[in-house]
């Protein structure tokens, strides 16, 4: 019917059936069967047709002076909603954990923006997993198993969980060889985590512990400071201790134990059509964690 009543008003505009048959490139053959068709939808004669002149009647002046106008806006609607999904401007709302937002993705973020000038980027950062859909979101980076099936998703890179404690800490208490001694130390429980997995890296055996402790804490970075001055042990990402480790401020615990390795991935509201600006955004950050060390760990 629409397409019907964009073809009436072309006709009209033309004032031959023969010139907007061209203008629409149709066959006037079709084009006289698709008037004939709207006019017996309508149940009303919209032209005068003779073999020289081709004019509205009233009834099809009216039509088309009422419909004209809304082919218009829907034109323009149209023309508008092709170049927010095709043009790289406009808003991307970002859903992503505190730490991994802050913590290996945050030299992301910054050439994003000078490379794509006409984008606006809010993060909003939360360490729960936060509705996608009723945020409003474009985009999000989960860590972990995904439960929603529905949504697009892309694989990004993956995180192991490391044991570690500090110099300070193991000079007084001596370092657990395996997770049956664990439960024998002083835990920091770094939120949300609160279940410690660990998997043998010969034998394939698998271990989980339920730490408790004194400080539990939902904030990774704090955590960290705090298992440097000595409280106790932590569980948490390599990738947020990695300076840490390097400096000799913390120390790897139980080398033959692996902690659970967790898959880092970009989701999604599923449509047939991504805009280009979070295309962009999602391609800058495939290229990113690709090129990451930390984020594609080899054990």
């Amino acid at each position: 019917m629409l397409d019907d009543l964009a073809l009436f008003v072309a006709i009209v505009e033309a004032g031959s059936l023969r010139a907007a048959a061209q203008s629409v490139g149709l066959p006037a053959a079709k084009v006289t069967r698709r008037l004939q068709a709207l006019e017996q939808a309508l149940n009303c004669r919209l032209l005068h047709r003779s073999a020289r002149r081709l004019l509205p009647t009233p009834e099809g002046l009216q039509y088309y002076e009422q419909c004209r106008p809304l082919l218009h806006a829907l034109q323009q609607t149209t023309q508008s909603l092709d170049a927010n999904l095709n043009q790289l401007r406009g808003t991307v709302r970002v859903l992503a954990p505190i730490n991994l937002a802050n913590g290996p993705l945050r030299d992301m973020w910054g050439p994003f923006l000078q490379a794509h000038p006409e984008i606006q980027l809010e993060l909003q950062l939360s360490n729960k997993t936060e509705d996608l859909l009723g945020s409003a979101a474009d985009l999000a980076i989960r860590a972990g198993p995904l439960s929603d099936s529905s949504f697009g998703q892309r694989r990004l890179g993956a995180v192991r969980n490391v044991l570690v404690a500090a110099p300070d800490y193991l000079a007084r208490q001596p370092a657990p060889q395996s997770p049956d001694e664990v439960s024998q130390h002083a835990c920091i429980i770094n939120e949300p985590v609160t279940e410690w997995r660990f998997s043998h890296r010969h034998s394939g055996a698998e271990a989980k512990f339920v730490p408790q402790g004194r400080l539990r804490v939902n904030e990774t970075q704090l955590a960290v400071h705090l298992a440097c001055s000595g409280i106790g042990l932590l569980y948490c990402p390599a990738t947020l201790v990695a300076a840490e480790l390097q400096a000799g401020r913390l120390l790897e615990l139980m080398p033959e134990w692996a902690g659970e390795l967790r898959i880092i991935s970009a989701v999604w509201p599923h449509s047939r059509s991504m805009p280009a600006r979070v295309r962009a955004l999602l391609d800058h950050l495939i290229a990113f964690t690709a090129a990451h060390p930390l984020l594609n760990p080899q054990d």
